[in-house]
């Protein structure tokens, strides 16, 4: 269409066609995955003028009070990193049109369990208690190496295709050292700023947490990379110090309805001096005013999977008791075996959530309530709040020059937004996935006008279907989509 953006030479005056931006690509580690183009790998970007890409005329949101929010600006980009970003910037640089779009931070998703990808949707009416039959006690187990390679890289491009740029991998499938070595591949490959937070396996080839020192040096030697590394855990003192041992950011469920993994657990860690700002809290559900209060104290990180905890049974969210106590927490998707992993509805989720419980203490005539979240809140809480969680702030999350070109473009001139009134109302209301147009990481294109780069969907839809009809095959499952049960093994 005439109004998408368009990539130009800035000072030749002949147009850069999608094929001749593809054919400046070099060659990436993806082809010959049976996945990835050859020749045309997601993480490679267009060969930029002088090493340099301008985003131009955007309705621009840093995310950033210091460099603030513009109705129409430009982002300079010199190789991976932001170098300005104000209004008429002229540079020698390959110029990409953001007109009629959002430019703004990649989103963030500070949990999920990728290696799933290939059963999307079993648990559509399932709760906690059926995930754990069905995934984590049956399905887990049956994986092969080559099943979580292809899941996790399917959950990646998932998320680089729906905008979010950087996220927490916590497969809890590491059966063999190869599963893991298998699942970083796949993070390698897939493009996207990605933490491996290493987790627990099933079966007698199961090496966690020790293989963790293996791990670190064989795949992170350098610290500068894409792919960085952390730990998974259960509420266990052993497990925190070895991976505080390791220098690694600490992953925890925290779910208020099981009692050994309920906030109450993590206090006794805590009454022994053991939280702190490394630690990442998930769920924490069922969480009293004092344990929220020991998590502000103590520095740590909440990341709430909104609809998840809703539908599964985890308990309400604590999305108002983080905030009565100054925590803006990090949003995160967690299963696509029961819900949608995207930004839009984790946000939706969390903005509906908060104003529904204020309004209706309002409507009782309770006086003195808490500020009802606002959209650019909930922004922050899928970007920076993100970044801030996984300990990455100083990299990405905000359009902060010096930082990474971690960047999203969401069209505003379709028919779920325009015209354009309100920049963050309409991502938090109005948009969904459909509206993410060009997504970038550490500078490279990794997806334009709505398509994915490099690509091969139809050998992608043939690997992930056969690894679900392996699993579906050996659980034993129903093999109808139509069977009217909405749980995998009923």
């Amino acid at each position: 269409m005439a109004d998408e953006p368009k990539v130009r030479a800035r000072q030749g005056g002949r147009g850069l066609s999608r094929r001749s931006v593809l054919a400046g690509a070099t060659a990436g580690a993806l082809a010959g995955t049976g996945f990835m183009s050859a020749g045309s790998a997601i993480a490679q970007a267009p060969k930029a003028r002088g090493g340099r890409t301008l985003l131009k005329n955007g309705v621009v949101l840093s995310l950033d009070p210091k460099v603030g929010d513009f109705d129409r600006a430009d982002v300079l980009i010199e190789g991976r990193r932001i170098v300005a970003v104000r209004p008429n910037i002229e540079a020698n640089a390959t110029v990409i049109d953001a007109s009629n779009t959002i430019v703004m931070p990649g989103f963030i998703d500070t949990h999920h369990h990728y290696y799933q990808s290939a059963l999307r949707n079993v648990l559509g009416n399932g709760l906690l208690a059926d995930y754990f039959r069905d995934i984590v006690n049956k399905a887990t187990p049956l994986y092969r190496a080559e099943d979580a390679y292809i899941g996790v890289l399917s959950g990646a491009v998932r998320s680089l295709s729906a905008g979010i740029t950087s996220f927490a991998d916590l497969s809890q499938v590491s059966n063999t050292p190869e599963h893991s070595d298998a699942m970083l591949r796949a993070l390698k490959e897939s493009g996207a700023r990605a933490i491996y937070a290493y987790n627990r396996g099933y079966g007698d080839g199961a090496k966690y947490p020790q293989d963790v020192e293996r791990i670190q040096k064989q795949h992170f030697a350098s610290a500068d990379q894409l792919v960085t590394l952390a730990m998974a855990t259960g509420i266990t003192k052993d497990q925190w110090l070895l991976a505080r041992k390791h220098g690694l950011r600490i992953y925890t469920h925290v779910v208020g309805s099981v009692s050994a993994v309920a906030p109450a657990a993590v206090m006794k860690l805590g009454d022994e001096g053991l939280m702190g700002p490394d630690n990442v809290y998930i769920h924490y559900t069922g969480a009293n005013a004092a344990q929220m209060k020991r998590v502000k104290d103590t520095g740590g990180w909440l990341s709430l999977a909104v609809p998840i905890e809703m539908t599964m049974r985890h308990g309400m969210p604590p999305l108002q008791l983080a905030l009565d106590h100054g925590i803006l927490p990090s949003l995160s998707s967690d299963v696509e075996t029961t819900m949608a992993a995207d930004m839009f509805s984790q946000m939706r989720a969390a903005f509906t959530l908060q104003r529904a419980e204020i309004n209706e203490r309002a409507i009782k005539g309770e006086k003195d309530l808490p500020k009802l979240l606002t959209a650019r809140d909930v922004v922050a809480m899928a970007t920076i709040e993100g970044a801030r969680t996984n300990g990455q702030e100083s990299r990405t999350g905000s359009l902060t020059p010096g930082k990474e070109a971690d960047i999203v473009l969401l069209r505003t001139d379709t028919t779920n937004v325009m015209p354009l009134n309100n920049a963050y109302g309409a991502i938090v209301t109005g948009m969904d996935t459909s509206n993410v147009d060009t997504v970038m990481v550490a500078g490279r294109i990794v997806k334009q006008r709505g398509r994915l780069v490099g690509v091969d969907l139809a050998a992608h839809r043939r690997r992930i279907t056969a690894s679900r009809d392996y699993l579906v095959d050996k659980a034993g499952w129903p093999k109808s989509v139509v069977d009217g049960s909405g749980q995998s093994g009923r």
